[in-house]
């Protein structure tokens, strides 16, 4: 179990190119995590900031939206997402997404490895 205020906040810096910075917070330890997820975290892109487009081979991500509204590259399709909204990246495909409102967009990002 980890509990809200004990796990570490990372800030990275134009992740895949993109502008400004993310903030994630890794929901589960690395040792936790098993061996089909790569990746459980809480992702926070404040104003203008985006998480550059990016491809995945032999794994998927899916996000979850928490808060805040935003444009999702969907492998080349720009898709508007808010609170509630569920992406999916397949194998072999890309994705990014920006932050286009004026509020923090909160999102929970899963990976899957094949």
């Amino acid at each position: 179990m980890t509990k809200a205020g004990e796990r570490k906040v990372e800030t990275v810096e134009k992740v895949n190119g993109g502008a400004g910075f993310i903030m994630k917070e890794a929901l589960l330890m690395t040792e936790q995590l098993g061996e089909h997820c790569k990746m459980f975290s809480k992702v926070t892109l404040k104003p203008n900031c985006e998480l550059g487009h990016h491809e995945h081979h032999g794994e998927t991500e899916a996000y979850y939206i928490l808060s805040g509204t935003g444009m999702y590259d969907d492998d080349g399709k720009a898709v508007p997402i808010e609170a509630g909204d569920v992406t999916f990246c397949e194998d072999g495909k890309g994705h990014g997404v920006k932050n286009t409102g004026s509020e923090d967009l909160e999102f929970i990002a899963l990976i899957l490895k094949k």
